[in-house]
């Protein structure tokens, strides 16, 4: 039998395919519940016990005001509570080989091949909260912009039809990823990874302005 000789090269090895870059957005929602639910809750709770001991000057009228905030407040931090099935529950963004995908197995999952699309993106915009005493929050709002291939992409994913031009985008699919700006390394570090010639970078869609 004919051997082949000791110096003949191994056939080269394929590397192996990079590990998926997970996003765990449930994970994050609840953390940020639980804070601000939290907090409201606490400045609930001095606002009525101030109110209802005499602590606030100003008289009756400024006390019954003050306890009437509280009670919003007090009602503001039990939200996450009360909304915990549909807060708590698991949601994860998925960049791998095959593509993108939205892990929500108790709301509207879905998936997309790379082949499928002909852009990705971020846009952020610069939110601006107003609260008493002209206090102002200002906070990234982050977004997941997937735009389609081809004319037959909608007929094939009725399950994104919920995100089809949301907000502002225009022929295209917006995922809200909330106030994380954290976000936008990890989707920006994905997309060099699997898909670069199709990432469009991060667009900035100025600044909104809402109440608290």
């Amino acid at each position: 039998m004919h051997q082949p000789p000791y110096n003949a090269p191994y056939p080269p090895q394929q590397p192996p395919p990079p590990p998926p870059v997970v996003i765990d957005v449930g994970g994050d929602a609840k953390v940020k519940a639980l804070i601000g639910g939290s907090i409201a809750g606490l400045i609930g709770l001095i606002s009525i016990f101030s109110g209802l001991t005499g602590q606030v000057t100003g008289g009756a009228g400024t006390a019954v005001v003050v306890v009437i905030l509280g009670l919003i407040f007090l009602f503001i931090g039990l939200l996450p509570i009360i909304a915990w099935k549909k807060v708590g529950r698991p949601r994860k963004l998925v960049f791998d080989g095959f593509g993108v995908r939205w892990d929500d197995p108790q709301g509207r999952p879905w998936a997309v091949a790379w082949a499928e699309l002909s852009g990705v993106g971020i846009s952020r915009t610069q939110q601006r909260r107003v609260k008493l005493a002209d206090y102002i929050v200002r906070r990234t709002m982050v977004r997941l912009d997937l735009f389609p291939g081809d004319q037959g992409f909608r007929g094939r994913h009725p399950d994104m039809e919920h995100l089809w031009e949301f907000h502002t985008v225009k022929n295209g699919y917006r995922l809200p990823l909330g106030s994380s700006p954290k976000y936008i390394p990890v989707i920006e570090h994905a997309m060099r990874q699997y898909r670069p010639a199709v990432f469009l970078g991060v667009k900035d869609e100025g600044f909104m302005v809402g109440l608290v």
